[in-house]
């Protein structure tokens, strides 16, 4: 795919002398992350179970993975951000598997609409994006209903999401923020990325970092 690992600027991303729950440095910001409604730099992800709908249904646990990993929001009938995140998450996947770390890191995308994302359309979704999902890195995460989406998605993660209401409700849409957490292998998250277009570059450094800790 042609991405490349950007150097890690001095200073900006090297370990952090003052915090044990993390290895990058808090990054420059206006915001705290108690401030924030989403788990953001030194903060654990939530403690959730969820169902893996292409592997019968097994299930991940979040808090029970050991391994730095990428935690995507999304639903597969999105026409604005989300294709750019999933992209962006597969991309990095690539570069993961064709230099040798692809078994040190997972990538865990999570749909918010499970009534339309089951795991025949999320098959199909993968083909589409040309997602690597038989590397076994790769894990969809759906919950089993509506309501488990809210409970999950918004009550625990702190993401917000609104469906529209048009004439065609086959059609729905939802309006929502763009969120990618990179989460290391002790459960905190490094980095909470919330750029429409997140370089890809940036984020395998950060794991670099990470890994090589």
């Amino acid at each position: 795919m042609g991405i490349g690992v950007a150097s890690v600027a001095t200073g900006c991303l090297g370990l952090t002398e003052t915090n044990e729950n993390v290895v990058l440095d808090e990054p420059d910001r206006k915001t705290e992350s108690s401030d924030l409604p989403y788990p953001a730099w030194n903060e654990k992800i939530p403690d959730v179970t969820l169902p893996k709908p292409l592997t019968t249904q097994e299930t991940v646990t979040l808090r029970n993975v050991d391994k730095p990993r990428l935690v995507e929001f999304f639903y597969s009938h999105c026409q604005t951000v989300c294709p750019v995140l999933t992209s962006t998450m597969r991309n990095i996947q690539t570069h993961s598997l064709n230099n040798g770390y692809g078994d040190q890191i997972e990538f865990f995308p999570i749909t918010f609409d499970p009534e339309r994302d089951d795991a025949k359309r999320l098959s199909t979704y993968a083909d589409e994006m040309n997602i690597n999902t038989d590397a076994k890195n790769w894990q969809f995460l759906r919950p089993k209903s509506k309501d488990r989406a809210k409970s999950v998605i918004t009550d625990k993660f702190g993401f917000k999401f609104s469906r529209t209401h048009p004439e065609n409700m086959d059609m729905y849409m939802f309006a929502h923020m763009p969120l990618i957490l990179l989460v290391n292998a002790d459960d905190y998250v490094e980095r909470a990325y919330t750029s429409k277009s997140p370089d890809a570059e940036k984020i395998i450094s950060n794991l670099k970092t990470i890994r090589n800790a």
